[in-house]
């Protein structure tokens, strides 16, 4: 899927993300996913039985992982 494509895929009006749909937007494996939240490097939240991921923590989990393994240099 092209980023055009993935942007018209995506709706911008969701709050809460299923895990799957989180995964899908991070371009990794559902599994990988849910380590992510057991560690707490992915929000999620419960709602009744069910977990869901806020649609603002995909953004800040990136703009966290941006920020801690920005290389110091890079080379030329």
């Amino acid at each position: 899927m092209h980023t055009a494509q993935i942007a018209a895929a995506v709706d911008p009006t969701l709050a809460l993300l299923t895990v799957e749909e989180a995964a899908r937007r991070l371009q990794i494996g559902r599994t990988v996913c849910y380590r992510l939240i057991s560690s707490g490097e992915l929000e999620s939240i419960t709602v009744g039985h069910l977990r869901r991921v806020p649609a603002d923590a995909v953004p800040e989990f990136v703009a966290r992982r941006r920020t801690h393994h920005r290389p110091a240099h890079i080379a030329a």
